[in-house]
């Protein structure tokens, strides 16, 4: 049970705050919604009509509330879990049963694991069978579902267990200099997890093939050979199986980088807008925004190490939720959740980083390609298959979002192949 001090006064006054503000950016960006929702932005006349605008809006409000209220929940959960004193309990029934500190530390996280499992099913199943269902996206049967459920839980299972052991082995051996080893593990961890992943972990649940359409794949070649940029191949992935939503992307690290299309983007785009889509995808790779993203995530986490490193040594912080005595292993959550919300006004700055990485994409296409009226297709394309929001409230977009909003963006992909594209093509 929480003990009231300053520590947990300002944790309670955090936490409110934060909640309160995704609360306030939810009703907002609803709110403007609603008031703006009935106007196609002028970049979308000719391809959106008002029966799929009002479909839009639709979709964007019920998926918002429902988001909304899951995070509610959430909140009230951990906070029910932290006022009944849940976590020493749990930490208790685990000392008695006389394990190392190592595998302590492991079943405490696996434990709140398969629980955070249990409680995510009810709003998976809503999500997945009925909003998604509701406006035509999902595709997937109750057992396929079932099958990810299976395989995610087990390979969510064995990678906790390959970063906690570690992780915790570490806070054994090297008590006052275990965040810094901690850190540098991590980080050849997050590395490995990149270069593996198109190789092991994402054909458990998708079938890859290289792309079948010869003519797409020759022109993807040699757009990747145009950037300078080579891929150890093309795919096409059967996303269909699950979502009509389309997308398209670069994965994996050095000999496991490829490109991969969702076979919903093959079926409904042309190769002109799919070959805009992949430029801006390599400007990424050219402009060094994945590594420039990976540097400012190593610094975050090296100065994250040290704070929790720094909280977990101090007393006070057991006491407050309601430890007897130090626990590493209840150290590290509870510093966790104390940072979280404090963590969470830093939202903005990440993503206004990121908006900026994908304006300056954007710009690359159009050295690539020579036009970026073919992506601004694509992006057009895009919003009226997924039932994007084309009126997303500013502050909303400010803390939210990673891209700039799609009115806005198509809008100066025009502008732009009006200036620039033409001048660069006389």
């Amino acid at each position: 049970m929480i003990q009231f001090n300053a520590l947990s006064d300002v944790f309670i006054a955090l936490f409110a705050a934060a909640a309160l503000t995704r609360y306030a950016l939810a009703r907002a960006n609803i709110a403007h919604l609603r008031r703006h929702g009935h106007i196609v932005p002028e970049a979308f006349r000719g391809e959106i009509d008002e029966t799929t605008l009002a479909r839009m809006r639709d979709y964007t409000v019920e998926s918002s509330r429902f988001h909304s209220l899951e995070s509610l929940i959430d909140d009230a959960i951990l906070l029910a879990v932290l006022y009944a004193g849940a976590l020493p309990w749990l930490a208790g029934a685990i000392e008695s049963l006389g394990l190392h500190p190592v595998w302590s530390g492991t079943l405490f996280f696996g434990a709140l694991y398969g629980a955070s499992v249990v409680l995510d099913i009810p709003f998976s199943l809503y999500g997945t069978f009925v909003i998604e269902r509701k406006y035509g996206f999902s595709t997937i049967t109750p057992g396929l579902w079932l099958a990810d459920l299976a395989k995610s839980a087990a390979v969510s299972v064995i990678l906790l267990a390959l970063l906690f052991v570690p992780f915790f082995a570490l806070v054994h051996w090297l008590p006052q200099a275990w965040w810094f080893a901690a850190w540098v593990f991590f980080a050849l961890f997050q590395m490995l997890m990149i270069w593996l992943y198109p190789l092991v972990i994402a054909p458990l649940f998708n079938k890859y093939v290289p792309v079948r359409d010869e003519a797409l794949r020759d022109r993807i070649l040699a757009l990747a050979d145009q950037a300078g940029l080579r891929a150890e191949g093309i795919f096409e992935v059967d996303a269909g199986r699950r979502s009509r939503h389309s997308n398209a992307y670069f994965t994996g690290l050095g000999r496991s980088k490829r490109i991969v299309l969702f076979d919903t983007l093959i079926a409904t785009h042309s190769h002109d807008e799919i070959a805009s889509v992949l430029a801006h995808e390599i400007g990424h790779w050219k402009l060094r925004h994945l590594l420039k993203q990976l540097l400012a995530m190593e610094a975050v986490s090296f100065a994250g190490f040290y704070m929790v490193f720094r909280l977990m040594g101090w007393p006070l912080l057991y006491a407050t939720f309601g430890f007897a005595a130090p626990l590493p292993y209840a150290g590290l959550l509870l510093a966790a959740i104390v940072m979280k919300p404090a963590a969470f006004f830093f939202t903005p700055v990440g993503a206004a980083i990121s908006r900026k990485y994908e304006r300056d994409a954007d710009r690359y296409t159009l050295g690539l390609v020579g036009t970026t009226r073919f992506l601004a297709e694509a992006l057009k394309r895009l919003a009226k298959e997924n039932l994007a929001n084309l009126h997303p409230h500013p502050a909303y977009v400010a803390f939210y979002y990673s891209h700039p909003p799609l009115a806005e963006r198509v809008e100066r992909l025009l502008v732009l192949d009006r200036t620039e594209g033409e001048k660069a093509r006389e």
